[in-house]
């Protein structure tokens, strides 16, 4: 359903089956790459990396880690999940 919602939505096909989609493409789609909230924000370079421009706190990075992920579950259905280990 996605892909017929959105024809320029980058997929790839597993050899199990399934059909990949970029998170990248997702965050993008709603708009986050190179977005900043205070000191905390989405590389313009690449939408999955999250950047502290000074002063950010963890916390602060996780904020945004979270409103990006709402973001794309509000929109897509899909709930992203970060892969780095997060203490």
């Amino acid at each position: 359903d996605l892909v017929r919602a959105h024809p320029k939505m980058p997929t790839y096909h597993s050899s199990e089956g399934n059909t990949k989609i970029s998170a990248a493409w997702l965050i993008e789609a709603c708009g986050f790459k190179g977005v900043r909230q205070g000191d905390a924000g989405v590389s313009s370079q690449h939408a999955l990396v999250l950047v502290n421009y000074g002063r950010a706190t963890g916390a602060d990075i996780w904020s945004l880690a979270q409103r990006v992920r709402d973001t794309v579950a509000g929109r897509f259905g899909i709930v992203l999940e970060p892969e780095p280990l997060i203490l």
